[in-house]
């Protein structure tokens, strides 16, 4: 394998201003995609939201440095155990644990710093809530593995992704309620419907290697699967919204993201890769819209 060979992305942008030997550092940790942090931090927000805060503004703060620690980790942690897969792949063969520019304990170390800074923010939540978020451990460590199990990775992904909702109402109240399930069960729907998106730019290379994905099951009814799982999350999430406050006018909160979902699952093509990645990037606006929406309640209903 050329050493010599990196991506394009480690010459522009964050990653090309850094100085050289950093660059596959911050190619593994993402630093030029952060669209996964924002998916990861969504589900926090929103369950801090829909808790009604109490004064625990700093929450917001707090869990956006955990996201960004613990997606980072994840990903270095998924490219190690990834590694010998990820070179027969067009998409991921210049990573740089495939392309062997960094060694995989020094993929290790990077994983334990990641993880030391996801112990800070632990350290600041209540103690449900540092529970609660010790138990994602074994979600996220079994992730990288469900590729070759099952033909529904996603689904593991949206059980790992959408830890946050369960983190975040007991990191306000000192306990696990109601409300925090249903929008978990929500939120691993839209994360089956986002991540099926994203796997249909990888269907064919998936394909040759021999890696599963929702994309690949679903074929040419992806898009319908994406709009039942999308309208599946919308559901859930009035049942945590009416779980708080039940008023018909309370769910119309959720309507701007259910539009938004909506539009996503109409224009989804299984056979339009670079379309799908762009829909599947735009879920960071869903993600907004539906703080917004999960605020005014938390704090009306407070």
């Amino acid at each position: 394998m050329d050493t010599d060979i990196v991506p394009d992305s480690e010459r522009r942008g964050f990653i090309g201003a850094l100085p050289p030997r950093l660059r596959p550092f911050a190619s593994l940790m993402r630093l030029d995609r952060p669209i996964g942090t924002w998916l990861l931090f969504w589900p926090c927000a929103w369950s801090v939201a829909l808790a009604g805060v109490w004064g625990r503004w700093d929450l917001f703060a707090w869990l956006a440095l955990g996201a960004f620690a613990m997606r980072s980790a994840g990903c270095v942690y998924n490219d190690i155990v990834d590694r010998e897969l990820d070179r027969r792949v067009e998409r991921t063969r210049l990573r740089p644990l495939a392309s062997r520019r960094v060694s995989v304990n020094a993929a290790w170390l990077l994983v334990v710093l990641l993880c030391l800074l996801g112990l800070l923010v632990l350290l600041q939540l209540q103690r449900t809530a540092q529970l609660v978020a010790l138990g994602s451990i074994a979600l996220v460590a079994a992730y990288p593995f469900m590729k070759r199990l099952t033909w529904w990775p996603q689904a593991w992904l949206g059980l790992v992704f959408s830890w946050g909702a369960l983190v975040g109402w007991p990191a306000v109240t000192g306990e696990l309620d109601e409300a925090a399930l249903w929008l978990y069960a929500g939120t691993v729907a839209w994360v089956i419907g986002y991540d099926t998106l994203y796997a249909i730019q990888d269907v064919e290379d998936d394909a040759l290697v021999g890696v599963k994905s929702s994309a690949r099951r679903l074929g040419e009814s992806a898009p319908l699967g994406i709009a039942i799982f999308y309208a599946l999350a919308v559901i859930l999430w009035g049942a945590a919204i009416w779980s708080v406050r039940p008023d018909w006018l309370a769910l119309l909160a959720l309507l701007p993201a259910a539009l938004h979902l909506a539009n996503q699952a109409l224009r989804a093509d299984p056979k339009d890769g670079e379309g799908a990645l762009q829909l599947f990037r735009s879920n960071r606006t869903c993600g907004l819209l539906m703080f917004l929406g999960l605020l005014a309640v938390g704090l009306s209903s407070r």
